[in-house]
C-alpha cells in the first residue's frame, strides 16, 4: 500500500506542474493542443473545444502541449507569438504549483502537533563539555552552525552530520545578544542508551514547548526553507566533489525509502503523515530543480526565453524556435539517460542490500 501511495503521489505532483502550465497558458489566450495525465498509449481521450484531454497508461509523469512550444507557428494564438511576460509566466507557473502545493503538504503534517523541541539550550548532561562561561549556556539560542541557519532543533544534527569534526562556527542568541563562537570545539562523548547501543553525544538539552498555531505554521515554513537548502548542498557536495553520481538516488530509491518509514512508523497515522512529509519535500525539490538552467527544464527554458530576447533585441529580427527546441530535445535525452541510469543503479542497490 505504501508503493501505491508513493506512486500515486508522484504522479500527483507531476500532474499539479502540469495543470499549472496549462492554467496559465488558458488565461494568456495560449492555444493547448493536448493536455494528458501520464505517458504511453492512451486509456482515455476527450476532446474539449480546441484542447484533447487524455489518460495514458504508464503512470509517470504528464504533459501540457502548447501550439508553437518547440516550433514555429503562424498561430497568433500559439506560444511562441505570445508576449514574453506571459510565456515568462505560463514557465513559472508549474514549479510555483509544486511549491506551493510542498507548502499546503507541510502545513497538513505538522496540524496533528502537540510539541515541538526548539533549538534554545535547557540543560547539560554531566559529561559535557561544551558548556561554560566561554562555551554554551542554558538559555541560548542556536541561530547558526558552520554558516548554515538553524530555523528549528533538527537542523542543528543534520548540519552537524553533514559537518564531521569536532571544531564548529556557532552563532547563538543570548540575552537577546548575538553571541559569535568561532572555532568552538564541540566534543562527543560515548554514552550507551536503554537498549545498550552506544551513541556519540554531546550532552545538550533542548527545550519542548506547546505546539500553538503559529509554531506549526512557522515549522511548516522552515521545513519548506530546509528543503530548498537541501537541494543547494546537494548540489554544492556534487560541484565539490563530496558527492557523486552514484550517491545521487531517483524515484525508486524515494518510494523504497518511503516503503521503509511507512513500516516503522508506531500507527497508521504516523505512517500517512511520515510518507506525506515525504510528498511535501518531493513537491519543493521538483519545483526548485525545475528552476534550474538545465535545457528541458522550466528554469533552461526561462534562460533561453530571456537570451532569445536581448539577441532579437541586438539583430533586430525574431530567431527560429526550431533551434531553441533542438537545445531542448538534446537536453531531454541527457536527462533521461541520467534517470534511467539512476533507476538501474537504485534498483541493484535495493536488491543487494
Amino acid at each position: 500500500m505504501s508503493i501505491v501511495f508513493a506512486v500515486l503521489l508522484f504522479s500527483l505532483l507531476i500532474f499539479i506542474h502540469e495543470l499549472g502550465h496549462f492554467l496559465a497558458a488558458k488565461l494568456s489566450g495560449v492555444q493547448v493542443n493536448e493536455f494528458s495525465m501520464f505517458m504511453g498509449p492512451a486509456i482515455f481521450k476527450k476532446q474539449v473545444g480546441e484542447t484533447l484531454y487524455s489518460l495514458r497508461c504508464i503512470p509517470i509523469g504528464g504533459y501540457c502541449a502548447m501550439e508553437g512550444e518547440d516550433t514555429d507557428s503562424d498561430n497568433p494564438r500559439s506560444f511562441g507569438n505570445a508576449k514574453w511576460w506571459r510565456r515568462l509566466i505560463i514557465l513559472l507557473a508549474g514549479p510555483f504549483m509544486n511549491f506551493l502545493i510542498g507548502i499546503l503538504i507541510m502545513v497538513i503534517v505538522y496540524m496533528p502537533a502537540k510539541q515541538f523541541i526548539v533549538p534554545v539550550i535547557s540543560s547539560f548532561e554531566n559529561y559535557s563539555t561544551v558548556s561554560g562561561d566561554n562555551g554554551l549556556q542554558v538559555g541560548d539560542r542556536l541561530l547558526e552552525l558552520d554558516g548554515e541557519k538553524i530555523y528549528v532543533q533538527s537542523d542543528f544534527s543534520m548540519i552537524l552530520q553533514l559537518n564531521p569534526g569536532d571544531t564548529h562556527d556557532l552563532v547563538v542568541e543570548r540575552n537577546g545578544q548575538k553571541v559569535l563562537l568561532d572555532d568552538f570545539k564541540m566534543e562527543r562523548h560515548p554514552v550507551e542508551d536503554a537498549q545498550g547501543n552506544t551513541k556519540m553525544l554531546l550532552g545538550m538539552n533542548f527545550t519542548l514547548e506547546e505546539a500553538s498555531i503559529g509554531n506549526k505554521l512557522y515549522h511548516a515554513w522552515s521545513d519548506t526553507l530546509n528543503s530548498v537548502r537541501m537541494v543547494r548542498m546537494s548540489l554544492q557536495m556534487l560541484l565539490t566533489g563530496k558527492a557523486g553520481i552514484q550517491d545521487m538516488g531517483g524515484a525508486v530509491a524515494i518510494v523504497h525509502t518511503m516503503a521503509e518509514t511507512a513500516a516503522a512508523s508506531d500507527s497508521a497515522l504516523d505512517a500517512f503523515l511520515n510518507m506525506l512529509y515525504f510528498g511535501g519535500f518531493i513537491a519543493i525539490n521538483l519545483a526548485v530543480m525545475n528552476l534550474l538552467p538545465i535545457p528541458a527544464l522550466d528554469g533552461g527554458r526561462v534562460v533561453s526565453l530571456l537570451l532569445t530576447l536581448i539577441i532579437e533585441k541586438i539583430i533586430g529580427k525574431k530567431l527560429d524556435p526550431k533551434y531553441e527546441g533542438y537545445i531542448h530535445t538534446v537536453g531531454m535525452i541527457l536527462l533521461l539517460a541520467l534517470t534511467g541510469f539512476i533507476f538501474f543503479k537504485d534498483i541493484f542497490t535495493i536488491v543487494k542490500g
